[in-house]
């Protein structure tokens, strides 16, 4: 006689799930014990009365931090005007901008200004396709599961960045006003022209892999790159403009009154009213207690152009960029900096503070990871770029908290962020400073010591 089917799948099934249950699955009776561990008391019906209406950040407020919140800033650079990315992820770019037209302000006794984000977006989009095409074609012989071209596939774009964008980009292009190529519908959210061109990418990626299988050499492939980036070109203009090559500009003083009107090329407006070298001019720094400090680090294929410079920096304590911080904000110089934005941040008032959110009360936990323990597992990493503008120093000298230009418009604090010192121990990152403000032994560590080449997966960055 047979044995019926359904038996069979029965019994099969019950079979895996004990496999399951003992490898660490959850069978009836531990689900149980769960399940009765639990018996909501008072309290907890009164919090699950009250989640079920409101946001936990709205009832994890902190309402004692509302109170005569102190906005005071004892040191600020000078500077007018306040930028706003929108919907794009051009933090980096518009942080770097807002340190180079603060100079431009202050030394020339402008009126409020903008340097064009546009203008350096343009080629930042140009240049990363090139980089991802490029590293398609030297990785042509690897397999499709190498991690480096698995990542290549992943990531083809990205409107992110950091400073050395700021550096390879404006350095090789230039800089315009914002009058010169202003914002498109595009720039302004960038999301959707980001992932079409994204999609493109990887379909010319495989293209490029299957020709050099085929056996194309390395001269077909340049030629069959060189119409991809012709096309993306053209997309590009189609999204955000045709940059200029040359423009004519006005220049005015505080008081609106003209000064002189001349014509440029980028390249000559960058020279003439910014003028430093951008890579000899900035050190850049990160403070990772998950890593040794005073070592110096490079993450490979974080960069914007090909030919360019992958992210440099030391590796030092908190009080090392503090220190640095204060001397440049003393000598009226902001400085670009990430940092974790999302963590404690109120935004209606301005506020990055340990203490707006009191969620270990709400909910009866504790949440114990330190900064080091927060990088390794993924649980907080740089998020965001703002320019660093201001400190508040207390009767010793110490930083109380600092003021940071962002690039969300105006809004709380009129576009400004008040960080307080704690908030600033656990979640900044970078700070990327000139070398007159940064301590010897930075440099000196920055000079002699061979970088560690860290992944472009690696968890922080």
């Amino acid at each position: 006689m047979k044995t019926p089917l359904l038996f069979l799948t029965l019994l099969f099934s019950v079979q895996l799930l004990n496999a399951q249950i003992e490898n660490g699955g959850l069978d009836v009776n531990t689900v149980n014990e769960i399940v009765n561990s639990y018996s909501p008391d008072r309290n907890d019906k009164a919090i699950m009365n009250a989640l079920a209406k409101n946001s936990i950040n709205s009832l994890a407020m902190n309402q004692e931090r509302l109170v005569n919140a102190d906005t005071y800033i004892s040191n600020k650079v000078k500077t007018k005007g306040i930028s706003n990315q929108k919907q794009s992820g051009r933090c980096w770019l518009f942080t770097g901008l807002n340190i180079m037209r603060a100079d431009m302000i202050n030394n020339l006794d402008l009126p409020e200004f903008q340097l064009s984000q546009n203008y350096n977006f343009f080629w930042d989009m140009l240049e990363k396709s090139n980089l991802f095409l490029q590293s398609i074609i030297d990785t042509s012989n690897e397999p499709m599961d190498n991690r480096r071209v698995e990542w290549l596939f992943r990531n083809p774009l990205s409107d992110g960045g950091q400073f050395t964008g700021i550096i390879d980009i404006i350095s090789k292009y230039g800089v315009v006003p914002a009058v010169v190529m202003p914002e498109t519908a595009q720039s302004d959210n960038t999301g959707t022209m980001r992932n079409l061109l994204s999609q493109k990418l990887r379909e010319w990626g495989l293209k490029l892999r299957k020709m050099a299988a085929g056996g194309a050499d390395t001269s077909a492939l340049e030629q069959e790159k060189m119409k991809m980036l012709k096309e993306t070109y053209r997309f590009l203009s189609l999204n955000l403009g045709v940059p200029p090559s040359s423009f004519e500009w006005t220049r005015m003083n505080s008081s609106g009154e003209p000064v002189e009107t001349k014509t440029y090329t980028p390249l000559e407006f960058y020279k003439e009213y910014i003028g430093y070298d951008l890579g000899n001019n900035y050190v850049m720094m990160m403070n990772d207690p998950s890593r040794p400090y005073w070592e110096v680090y490079e993450i490979d294929l974080d960069r914007h152009v090909y030919d360019g410079n992958n992210w440099k920096f030391v590796n030092v304590p908190m009080e090392v960029i503090k220190e640095t911080a204060i001397a440049s904000i003393k000598a009226d110089t902001p400085m670009y900096f990430s940092c974790d934005v999302g963590k404690f941040i109120d935004r209606d008032r301005g506020f990055l503070d340990l203490e707006t959110y009191d969620y270990e009360d709400l909910f009866g936990t504790e949440y114990s990871m330190d900064k080091a323990e927060r990088i390794a597992t993924g649980a907080s990493a740089s998020t965001h770029a703002m320019t660093l503008s201001g400190v508040d120093l207390d009767k010793e000298g110490k930083p109380k908290k600092w003021l940071v230009e962002n690039s969300w418009g105006n809004g709380a604090n009129n576009g400004y962020l008040i960080m307080t010192d704690p908030w600033m121990d656990e979640y900044l990152f970078r700070l990327v400073a000139e070398k007159r403000f940064v301590p010897k032994k930075v440099i000196e560590t920055l000079d002699k010591k061979k970088p560690v080449l860290l992944p472009a997966w690696d968890i922080l960055y």
